[in-house]
């Protein structure tokens, strides 16, 4: 890029929004800039108009017509910032407030809950980073074949089945499988209507550990890498409370676990969320259809939502 900006905002809302969050990870780690999650409404409630010159605005939307989204980077644009557009829609009204877009070439998705534009996201932000830090991209180039495989990674059809009567849910994660914990709860919630809460694997500790009691269905997201690791310690207390534990990744530091839904190997930490997301989708799918619910059609919502 030959703009060198200090600082990186992230603005999103949604299954989007942990998109960014995984965004925010790997502009943090790569790259070592500063990046914040954006609360878009100090614009378009409160009419914020922040000086914003030498940051990077990155907009991430599938649809690209959230008018709060749209307003805030039209905003951001004219506070100074340099402006970017991740969507699936490259002729929305967010890609053109803003000046530079990402095209994430998920093609139509005809279910309201967002699957494919989710994991298409993910690789769209992974590439312009690595882009940004010198690569040239060929680390994910197994990564598609490896989606396919975590496709039909075993046992969500007896995790469904176990979890179906469940009313309420715990999902966990660390560092970039944070993201992957938090879209999963929603997931659950949009298609199966579960009270599901996504902690990551610290904060669990810091209080919510108090909700696990015995038989409580937890899933966490352990990813082969430093974010896993630092999870051992929350697993340990979860198995400890007698959790319903559902392992999604790898489950051998600590013995215990319920279930354990193996991913494929051979990924860098920084992409296991494109691969992680997948069997928490399926598990979202077929809780929806044990539960005789349409994960296709949830009730109340609609595939683009309009905020202010």
């Amino acid at each position: 890029m030959s703009a060198r900006p200090r600082f990186v905002l992230l603005a999103a809302r949604g299954t989007s929004d942990h998109a960014a969050l995984y965004a925010k990870y790997l502009i943090e780690v790569s790259l070592g800039l500063p990046v914040g999650l954006v609360s878009p409404s100090t614009f378009s409630v409160y009419g914020a108009r922040p000086q914003l010159d030498d940051v990077l605005w990155i907009a991430v939307s599938q649809s690209g017509g959230s008018p709060d989204l749209v307003e805030s980077t039209a905003a951001a644009r004219a506070g100074g910032a340099l402006t970017l557009a991740v969507t699936n829609a490259p002729d929305s009204p967010l890609a053109r407030a803003a000046e530079l877009g990402v095209d994430v070439l998920a093609g139509p998705e005809k279910a309201v809950a967002a699957t494919k534009t989710y994991t298409s996201q993910l690789l769209a932000l992974w590439l312009l980073v690595d882009a940004w830090r010198g690569g040239d991209g060929s680390a994910a180039a197994g990564v598609p074949d490896l989606v396919a495989t975590a496709l039909q990674a075993p046992g969500i059809e007896e995790v469904a089945n176990r979890n179906r009567f469940t009313t309420r849910l715990l999902t966990t994660g660390r560092g970039y499988s944070y993201a992957t914990a938090r879209e999963a709860a929603l997931k659950l919630m949009e298609t199966s209507y579960f009270a599901a809460q996504a902690f990551s694997g610290a904060d669990l500790l810091h209080g919510p550990l108090a909700l696990v009691d015995h038989d409580q269905p937890v899933v966490a997201v352990v990813a082969d890498g430093p974010g896993g690791r630092s999870m051992v310690p929350t697993l340990q207390r979860l198995v400890e409370r007698g959790a319903e534990l559902t392992v999604v990744g790898d489950a051998s530091a600590v013995p215990g676990a319920r279930a354990v839904v193996p991913l494929p190997s051979g990924v860098a930490e920084e992409l296991s969320p494109v691969l992680e997301i997948v069997p928490l989708q399926r598990l979202a799918y077929e809780l929806a259809l044990a539960r005789h619910l349409d994960p296709d059609e949830p009730r109340g919502l609609a595939k683009v939502t309009s905020t202010l």
